[in-house]
């Protein structure tokens, strides 16, 4: 069983990798058709990250919220629901935090830990509702989910628009935050803050949760069979229930440090990507937390990427919609390389029968 089940690993993974150089390559032939300069376009697209330190620590930044949705989708989905609570949650994480950055004193160093504790908290209640909706009324957690981020988008500009915000500002903005609200620098020069450190424990903590304990055995065994879960007489709602709070406190609290570590003061007047783009982090990572890190730094260095080439070539950083749909489609559809996947069932099964009939 457990080499059927590595082989099934590997061809997850080898499935993930073809479909990202499928849409690299696809990419690569849309650039040179389009650009009148191809070979500086794929030039500064694949390789200006890594020019000079600060353009690769702009990669290191956008990891961090990637990061943090990643993360929280993968728990979401490891439990087979398939909420979309993550813009809810990042927003009003961001909202709150920029709340207690005006509103709440405290000393250098605690303040934003003091925001990142209670915007996860209430990015975790965020989070439970479409799981308690789903479970009460059987309501379909994707469009309860999409309904309330719309709500929580609205419910977060009406507070920055009339507690928060800066009349003497020339765009929507908030008051700026006070200076004990910053998150640290770790590398000089830089804007890359103390948040990536918080997001590698948090990867580390979150492997643990799902891989190492009873309640993220609940978790996978709840995706893997609900019926079974319930026959073995995990209280599948509990696990339901729980680990979305656990997801929507993890996006919460990435909000809270992507204010604290990236701005100065409140300006979102649309809510940020990073909550979409997690689907893909999550998509891409198969839910397994060790992944994460890998596939946001891979989406975050395609987005650096595609932004160096609009401003240095003649090519859209568009493009990178392209490779993200064409990476989706190939990942989700069940029917691509499915033929390998099922030789390399049969040869394991096949294996594992000849070893148990020579043993007997």
């Amino acid at each position: 069983m457990s080499k059927i089940r590595s082989k099934i690993n590997t061809f997850d993974a080898l499935r993930t990798l073809l479909a990202i150089l499928i849409a690299l390559v696809v990419s690569t032939i849309i650039i040179f058709m389009t650009s009148e300069t191809p070979v500086l376009s794929l030039q500064n697209f694949l390789f200006g990250p890594l020019q000079r330190l600060k353009y690769f620590s702009y990669v290191l930044e956008m990891m961090i919220p990637l990061t943090f949705t990643g993360l929280g989708l993968s728990i979401i989905y490891s439990s087979r629901n398939f909420s979309l609570i993550a813009d809810g949650c990042f927003y009003m994480g961001a909202v709150i935090a920029a709340f207690i950055g005006i509103k709440v004193a405290a000393p250098l160093g605690i303040h934003p830990f003091i925001a990142m504790l209670v915007s996860g908290f209430f990015g975790g209640l965020i989070g439970m509702l479409p799981g308690i909706i789903k479970i009460k009324w059987k309501a379909n957690e994707l469009v309860t989910s999409l309904m309330f981020n719309y709500i929580f988008y609205f419910l977060g500009l009406y507070i920055v628009n009339y507690y928060l915000r800066d009349p003497d500002a020339s765009v929507f903005a908030s008051y700026k935050f006070q200076k004990t609200f910053h998150m640290a620098r770790i590398l000089p020069g830089t804007r890359l803050h103390f948040g990536f450190i918080i997001a590698l424990i948090t990867i580390i903590i979150t492997y643990l949760y799902l891989y190492k304990t009873k309640w993220g055995y609940a978790i996978r065994t709840v995706g893997n069979n609900h019926h079974f879960a319930e026959y073995s007489g995990i209280n599948t709602a509990k696990v339901i229930i729980s680990s979305q709070f656990f997801a929507g406190a993890i996006m919460g609290m990435g909000g809270a440090i992507e204010m604290s570590g990236m701005y100065k003061r409140f300006l979102w007047d649309v809510t940020p990507s990073y909550a979409w783009d997690g689907v893909i982090v999550a998509l891409l990572s198969r839910n397994n937390p060790k992944y994460v890190p890998l596939a946001a730094f891979f989406l975050a260095y395609l987005r650096i990427g595609a932004d160096m080439m609009s401003r240095r070539a003649d090519v859209d950083n568009e493009i990178i919609a392209i490779i993200q749909a064409i990476m989706i489609l190939l990942i989700s559809a069940e029917r691509f390389l499915a033929f390998w996947k099922q030789r390399q069932e049969n040869k394991a099964a096949k294996e594992k029968y000849l070893s148990e009939n020579a043993e007997v």
